[in-house]
């Protein structure tokens, strides 16, 4: 499995049946095709869609039916739509049960940086401040490092997302949880060890005594 293939299904093992979930842009799209079966799962998109389904084949595309990133969406039987502001009176009233982010920065104290890099263009900020803020679950999708450097680090050198700390990252290398104010890796990824787990982190880890290896299912 490529990298991201990897974190999209293991965080799809932390839906529960009957959740209201939001997906991010990016990596956090995928987990919606590794839903276990037999499970039902209402995604949200900020935009004003609730069941939000896979993205549809070339005759069934409209353009006005798209997810927060702007690709366009299926919507499954059941589904709603609303404005806006409804979709982010449910976000900012906290009736989100889990959110997934993608993230480009986390610190020793789980706070989330993932909505903008300085001297960059910025399209908007998004939802992800709400989302981050509101949810009552905070997932983030991203990979271990970049360029050769790492990304859970001792203090993000980006502008934070929310004050509110995360409360689980899944990466490509490890599953790390923040518990008590502080960062624990739970599980490594197929072939992967503690160690370079650590090797390949900036910020100090506390490892759990049955640190487990990932699974898909």
């Amino acid at each position: 499995m490529d990298a991201q293939t990897v974190i999209a299904r293991r965080i799809a093992l932390e839906l529960k049946d009957g959740m209201l979930v939001n997906l991010g842009i990016g990596i956090p799209t995928l987990v919606a095709g590794y839903v276990p079966p037999g499970m039902h799962v209402f995604f949200q998109s900020e935009n004003g869609l609730i069941g939000t389904g896979p993205i549809p084949d070339g005759p069934l595309t409209q353009a006005r039916l798209t997810d927060a990133g702007g690709r366009p969406v299926t919507a499954i039987p059941g589904a709603c739509t609303f404005d806006s502001a409804i979709s982010f009176g449910l976000i900012r009233g906290g009736h989100v049960d889990m959110t997934v982010l993608g993230g480009l920065q986390v610190d020793a104290q789980g706070l989330l940086a993932n909505w903008m890099i300085p001297g960059k263009m910025v399209p908007g900020m998004g939802g992800a401040m709400d989302l981050a803020t509101g949810a009552r679950r905070v997932v983030v999708a991203m990979q271990h490092t970049a360029k050769g450097k790492a990304k859970i680090v001792e203090r993000c050198g980006l502008p934070l997302t929310s004050a509110r700390p995360v409360d689980l990252v899944v990466t490509d290398l490890a599953v790390i949880a923040h518990q008590g104010g502080r960062l624990r890796l739970i599980e490594t990824a197929p072939g992967v060890s503690v160690e370079q787990v650590l090797a390949a982190t900036e910020a100090k880890l506390d490892i759990a005594e049955d640190v487990r290896t990932m699974a898909f299912a």
